[in-house]
């Protein structure tokens, strides 16, 4: 079996095959499904609907880009993403990002997930993959991720992902709090996108996904507790989305949970500890995109 550096199995049953394709259904092969039969009368259309997609994921692949394409594309891996951003260099020959799956339909990217309160993200979310090593394997796969030699992201994948995913999102209305990371929604199971992927820029630039405001980090910072209670670490954590044990004391769900939201939010600290400028980040989160009356734990910050 090859492990999740190599593309996890993260789908459910198995891709139909397409003897024409080579067993890999290609977008043409769903082409049918939008024809509309005679017997199906479209002239009258409810004004109440919206999209089924609730979430965008971003991943890396942590491999090269051929081995990235035949994982995302072969039927025995039974992994899938809605996009690929290819790298640098096959990006100088064709800059375009390639679509492996509509989205219309479910790719197999998120496996056991979930994201406020909704688990197996696969069938409300659109999954994007960007050819990125992460960083060396399998020589670092147990080193602390603090200590890992992260790999950056390549401006011309960037340039593009900010125009994909800003399009996503508009025709969506994917709400900036539900623009995550794989290591969001499988906290201490994934590690992707990584501490190197530019949030914050993307936010700023493209008006992606959900970023804190500093004025408000600013002004939670001085409350923190000199002390961090590990129940009001949960209690936001799972406010924010994330899918934070209940228990009360700091266990390894809790740190991995911390950790994810730090390679997200706070990128030059992500060891899983609690911290003061962490906690004042999420209550800044909490303030701006969940509870604008929010003024963070009564019983831990006076």
């Amino acid at each position: 079996m090859i492990n999740r550096r190599q593309f996890l199995y993260r789908g459910g049953l198995a891709p139909l095959a397409c003897a024409a394709t080579g067993g890999v259904l290609t977008n043409r092969a769903w082409a049918g499904e939008a024809r509309t039969p005679d017997w199906i009368d479209e002239s009258i259309a409810s004004a109440s609907h919206d999209s089924r997609v609730r979430t965008l994921v971003f991943h890396y692949t942590a491999v090269d880009y051929p081995t990235s394409l035949r994982l995302l594309t072969d039927a025995q891996y039974r992994a899938s993403a809605h996009y690929l951003v290819p790298d640098a260099q096959t990006l100088a020959r064709k800059p375009a990002v390639l679509r492996l799956v509509p989205e219309a339909r479910r790719a197999w990217h998120a496996g056991d997930s979930y994201w406020q309160g909704v688990r197996y993200l696969n069938t409300s979310s659109i999954g994007i993959e960007i050819v990125n090593l992460g960083y060396p394997s399998p020589r670092q796969d147990e080193w602390p991720l603090m200590q890992r030699a992260w790999f950056d992201f390549a401006e011309e994948q960037i340039a593009l992902l900010g125009k994909l995913a800003s399009d996503i999102v508009a025709r969506h209305q994917i709400q900036p709090s539900n623009v995550v990371g794989h290591s969001d929604i499988s906290p201490g199971r994934k590690v992707d996108p990584g501490p190197r992927f530019p949030w914050e820029r993307l936010h700023r630039d493209f008006g992606i996904g959900a970023w804190p405001d500093d004025e408000d980090i600013q002004h939670f910072l001085p409350r923190q507790p000199a002390q961090s209670d590990a129940a009001s670490w949960q209690r936001r954590l799972s406010a924010y989305g994330y899918d934070a044990p209940q228990s009360g004391v700091l266990d390894d769900g809790t740190r991995a949970a911390i950790a994810a939201f730090q390679m997200h939010f706070r990128p030059a600290r992500f060891d899983g500890e609690p911290d003061a400028e962490s906690s004042a980040r999420l209550d800044a989160l909490l303030r701006k995109y969940v509870d604008p009356e929010h003024a963070a734990d009564k019983a831990e910050h006076p």
